[in-house]
């Protein structure tokens, strides 16, 4: 943690160093003391943040929000303007335009960045998609899931109206089953409470159906005195069962309609990366059918090339995790330096993984990748 304040305030006050004596070397001290107030902000919410401990969600947001719009643009114009000092040795003209250029971009990223932080993280999405397959029986045909991903219900705290919002369109799609992918929470059961009463009112015919996230496990904080991450994962489990949702843990249930079936599966956290498995697939396959059309609930979508694929015969994987680094920006994603599939419809020789971008976030901001309901409709062509 140590290493990564300083690493931001590296990124920071190298650029501040460089716009303060190359570029405003003549301005008056009044103008230099302005232009480093945003600098002397951010280093008193890293001290905040890093020395003291404080990991409330407001001072994480403030963190986040301040690295966006205080060292992304200094760092972006100091780039682009040191490339035309380079240029300018045999081009003199050029170092003025690129120091246009870099201010327009810089003015660009602080612009999506403040979209982000004020507007986009509340602005909700209704992806719709057809997964069709022969194995999805006759009485399927038409079958409306709901799948939502990565509430991290704490960072709306600050905005419960959103929560309502999702709720009422979740229901007013009429889904005949509601699944959600796994991190209900930040890091504590006690970011639900407020959220219990609005949350049970998800309805589905077949019922909400839910699995562990890596988040869900509470292993993100700091304990004292007899509290542990079991202790907090016990009582996140028990705010699922209070507001109506079936976990599903290693374990499967069969829908059913008329004399049809399909098999809805869910594993534990099957994390990579550093992130905790707690998944056991052969447990949760245990006494399904062989030729029933099977949805698995996993959390990770690392997991379906993992494990998935070469050892199960599953149908449609859903899962989350990637939130698209919150931010998409004409269909590309950083997302995709760290996960092959990281949002949308994937397919592996008529095998299927969705994974969804998320309703929620870690931190208060998205750009692109809006908070996101997915409506899942079967077909049996």
């Amino acid at each position: 943690m140590i290493g990564l304040a300083l690493t931001l305030l590296i990124l920071l006050l190298l650029p501040d160093s460089y716009i303060l004596f190359s570029i405003m070397n003549n301005a008056s001290w009044w103008c230099k003391g302005l232009f480093l107030l945003p600098t002397v902000a951010y280093i008193l919410v890293l001290i905040k943040l890093f020395l003291t401990g404080d990991t409330r969600q407001e001072m994480l947001n403030l963190f986040f929000w301040l690295t966006l719009c205080v060292v992304f643009p200094f760092l972006i114009f100091s780039i682009i303007s040191v490339l035309g000092k380079g240029l300018g040795i045999f081009f003199p003209c050029l170092t003025a335009i690129f120091n246009f250029a870099g201010l327009i971009i810089a003015l660009g990223w602080l612009g999506i960045s403040i979209y982000g932080i004020v507007e986009g993280w509340k602005k909700i999405s209704v992806e719709k998609v057809k997964i069709s397959s022969k194995k999805i029986p006759a009485a399927f045909n038409g079958y409306k899931i709901v799948q939502l991903s990565d509430f991290h219900i704490g960072t709306y705290s600050s905005a419960p109206d959103c929560v309502e919002r999702i709720v009422e369109k979740v229901n007013s799609l009429n889904p005949d089953l509601i699944v959600f992918t796994g991190d209900l929470v930040n890091s504590s059961s006690q970011e639900v409470e407020e959220f219990t009463g609005i949350l049970s009112q998800l309805h589905a015919k077949d019922g909400v159906y839910s699995v562990l996230g890596n988040h869900d496990y509470c292993l993100y904080r700091q304990y004292h005195g007899d509290d542990t991450p079991d202790k907090e994962l016990a009582k996140v489990i028990d705010c699922e069962k209070q507001i109506g949702w079936k976990l599903l843990r290693n374990s499967s249930i069969q829908i059913a309609r008329g004399n049809d079936c399909i098999a809805l599966i869910g594993v534990d956290n099957a994390g990579s990366r550093g992130f905790i498995d707690r998944s056991d697939l052969k447990e949760a396959l245990d006494g399904v059918p062989k030729d029933e059309f099977k949805i698995l609930l996993s959390h990770d979508p690392s997991h379906w090339r993992r494990e998935v694929l070469p050892k199960s015969d599953i149908d449609l994987t859903l899962a989350g995790h990637t939130h698209a680094m919150q931010f998409k920006l004409f269909g590309w994603s950083p997302s995709k330096w760290t996960y092959p599939e990281w949002g949308g419809l994937y397919e592996d020789k008529s095998r299927k993984l969705y994974v969804s971008t998320g309703i929620g976030e870690n931190v208060a901001f998205r750009f692109g990748a809006w908070p996101q309901i997915v409506l899942i409709t079967l077909n049996n062509e």
